[in-house]
């Protein structure tokens, strides 16, 4: 039993950074085609929240009391984890490639150790350092690749803006796992998208308004369904799945499946290319991630 259980987590977790990987092409065959990014994450973050709440009405813990002090972490939470974090996101994968997305978006590890140290004043070894500095630099590297900002004069600014949105992502994984220990996942996710869908109306609603859907076909519709229910609600549903089984190392580390997923999907899908910049980048972030998670581990066990 205990077994299967450990094979479906880590079946949940290959799927959900499947999806993770997919999405960064799929959204980009609607967008900004048919839909601006604003208005995507309007339909993303309001769908999905709908769902958290009438999917799991009347379970347990859905009456659940939050401590008064809590409650601007989850308004926090709400911003840093949907706000700011599906804004940047959406508007940096609009201007730049799928590749270059999943690529940037693997530096949310040095982030979060960066974030986690200056927040909660963790110290940080020597390796871990390095780690950071080979990660941020591969990520330097990739924004200012001076053939593609020929072909793709505004993709520095997108690959920023994916930079942005790790940091907001990681910074919002720092400030909610106390909550994760003390209230059920699902009862914090619920108001984490709750107070990011407040968030993001006032700048979203105006793009949503705009969207011919009349232009739509069923090819579209299917992929803005993909992206809402597959790399939204279903993600955050098998990532908490998973991590009440498998430790949160182990669940980081599919992250790195994600920029082989989105590759070959982009490369297949939309004919980009796996130049050598890429590769060097990828190399220089990997290891730094590596340097940053599992450097520490290999020292502790060879002492």
């Amino acid at each position: 039993m205990k077994a299967s259980s450990h094979l479906k987590a880590h079946l949940a977790l290959l799927g959900a950074n499947l999806f993770y990987g997919a999405g960064f092409t799929i959204a980009k065959t609607v967008m900004p085609r048919l839909i601006l990014p604003f208005g995507f994450i309007m339909i993303r973050v309001g769908v999905t929240a709908l769902l958290f709440w009438l999917t799991f009405l009347g379970g347990q813990g859905f009456r659940a009391k939050i401590e008064r002090r809590d409650w601007p972490i989850l308004v926090l939470g709400g911003l840093f984890g949907v706000g700011l974090n599906q804004m940047l996101f959406f508007y940096g994968l609009n201007l730049t490639t799928p590749i270059h997305a999943s690529l940037i978006m693997m530096s949310t590890p040095l982030l979060i150790t960066l974030i986690a140290a200056i927040i909660l004043k963790a110290g940080m070894r020597w390796d871990q350092g390095l780690g950071l500095l080979l990660g941020i630099g591969g990520a330097a590297l990739l924004m200012t690749a001076g053939k593609e900002l020929v072909t793709a004069p505004d993709a520095w600014r997108g690959d920023l803006s994916i930079f942005f949105n790790a940091a907001s992502y990681a910074i919002y994984l720092v400030i909610i796992k106390p909550l994760m220990q003390r209230y059920r996942p699902i009862l914090v996710i619920r108001w984490v998208f709750f107070f990011g869908l407040c968030f993001v109306l006032p700048f979203s609603w105006p793009q949503f308004a705009q969207i011919p859907w009349h232009l739509f076909a069923w090819s579209d519709y299917a992929a803005v369904a993909f992206i809402v229910i597959c790399c939204t609600f279903f993600t955050y549903l098998w990532n908490i799945y998973a991590l009440r089984i498998l430790s949160p190392a182990t669940a980081g580390a599919y992250i790195y499946l994600q920029p082989l997923f989105a590759a070959v999907i982009a490369m297949l899908w939309l004919g980009e290319v796996l130049t050598w910049v890429k590769l060097l980048a990828a190399f220089l972030i990997f290891s730094g991630v590596y340097l940053v998670s599992f450097g520490w581990k290999r020292k502790s066990r060879m002492a």
